[in-house]
């Protein structure tokens, strides 16, 4: 019997590449109507309150087919023998702008409407999704502004830049990021597009999962949390195409407010991170927290320590240099080896935009 989650994915990228081989945009394509996709799906998803279903992430594939890397899945036969597990790495530091986030970046231009993407786009970003929505948007043509907070990664600032997108700086506080980007957007006219709280932007990151379940079924799916795009976007996916799947969310001890937040029942906003994990030091954001706390996923905290242990054996195996806020996935499964043992593990490696002069060890 067919997979109906997979019938309406055929579906959508059938109809995605007639309407990219007329040389017209997918964006279009959604406009106009996918089979099983309501054409009203686009004024839902801008809705800042909305949230992403399933159909969002068939979408969002279909979207960003063609331009986003359909990225390959690492295998180490070294370390499924130590570790004793299956690993599975899906290879997101190989994605376009060397990290995961062009995906859901790339999903929230491909939906902006004419008028909407003539302004352009802003965010407030560290690294990742600033380069990422940059690419984007220049892929697009349409004007970029990121907010950079003080002390971002060197390497990740001067990615966002050789987009050109147009910088602008702040102090490193989330509140600071947001006043320079409600400023930005009020000067410009520019859409925002929330770095991991965008329900575009969560459809997107979705996808990435999306890739890797349809090539291998997994007992165990490992995954990074920060603000909470990816993390929520794989648990919609999860949930629908392989609910047999646990999916672990890895988060730094020293910021592990997505940890304290689901115990607790409500987002834990007041903390100050301390972290070499620099992509994951951002608040839970208000919708990935209540589609978390929807699908109940655990949350494993583990150390600095443990992470960069993870970063240098990937190094050393694969020889996939990852950031840390990466490699922390790899650090739940070696912190944690005998609760894996026997079982087909997937591990998202999110990202690969290092400082060449400033690794941690």
């Amino acid at each position: 019997m067919l997979n109906p989650a997979g019938t309406v994915l055929r579906k959508l990228n059938v109809y995605a590449s007639r309407y990219v081989d007329r040389g017209q945009s997918v964006a279009n394509a959604v406009r106009d109507g996918f089979p099983g996709h309501a054409s009203d799906s686009l004024s839902r998803m801008n809705a800042p309150s909305a949230l992403p279903s399933y159909t969002d992430v068939l979408a969002a594939a279909a979207r960003i087919a063609p331009q986003a890397h359909a990225t390959p899945v690492l295998h180490s036969r070294s370390l499924d023998a130590d570790l004793g597990c299956m690993l599975s790495f899906k290879a997101e530091h190989l994605q376009r702008g060397g990290a995961f986030k062009f995906r859901g970046a790339c999903n929230a231009v491909s939906m902006l409407g004419d008028d909407g993407g003539a302004r352009g786009v802003v965010t407030h970003s560290s690294g990742n999704h600033g380069g990422a929505l940059a690419l984007a948007a220049r892929l697009r043509g349409i004007p970029c502004h990121v907010v950079v907070p003080e002390g971002a990664v060197r390497s990740k600032l001067a990615a966002i830049e050789a987009q050109g997108a147009t910088v602008h700086r702040c102090a490193a506080s989330i509140a600071a990021r947001e006043a320079m980007c409600e400023a930005v957007q009020r000067d410009t006219g520019a859409e925002v597009v929330h770095p991991y709280a965008d329900p575009r932007v969560i459809a997107g990151q979705g996808t990435a999962a999306l890739e890797l379940l349809r090539e291998q079924p997994l007992d165990v799916l490992v995954v990074p949390v920060g603000g909470g795009g990816l993390a929520a976007g794989t648990a919609i996916t999860v949930a629908a195409m392989s609910p047999a799947t646990t999916l672990i969310l890895a988060e730094p001890a020293g910021a592990d407010d997505t940890l304290q937040s689901l115990q607790h029942g409500r987002r834990m906003v007041d903390f100050t991170p301390n972290t070499i994990c620099d992509g994951l030091r951002g608040t839970l954001g208000a919708p990935n927290f209540e589609i978390l706390r929807r699908h109940a996923p655990e949350v494993v905290a583990v150390s600095d320590d443990d992470t960069r242990a993870a970063m240098r054996l990937l190094f050393q195996r694969t020889k996939a240099l990852v950031e840390p806020s990466s490699a922390i996935a790899f650090a739940v499964v070696m912190a944690n080896a005998t609760r894996f043992a026997g079982l087909r593990v997937g591990v998202v490696l999110t990202g690969g935009n290092l400082d060449p002069d400033a690794l941690p060890w």
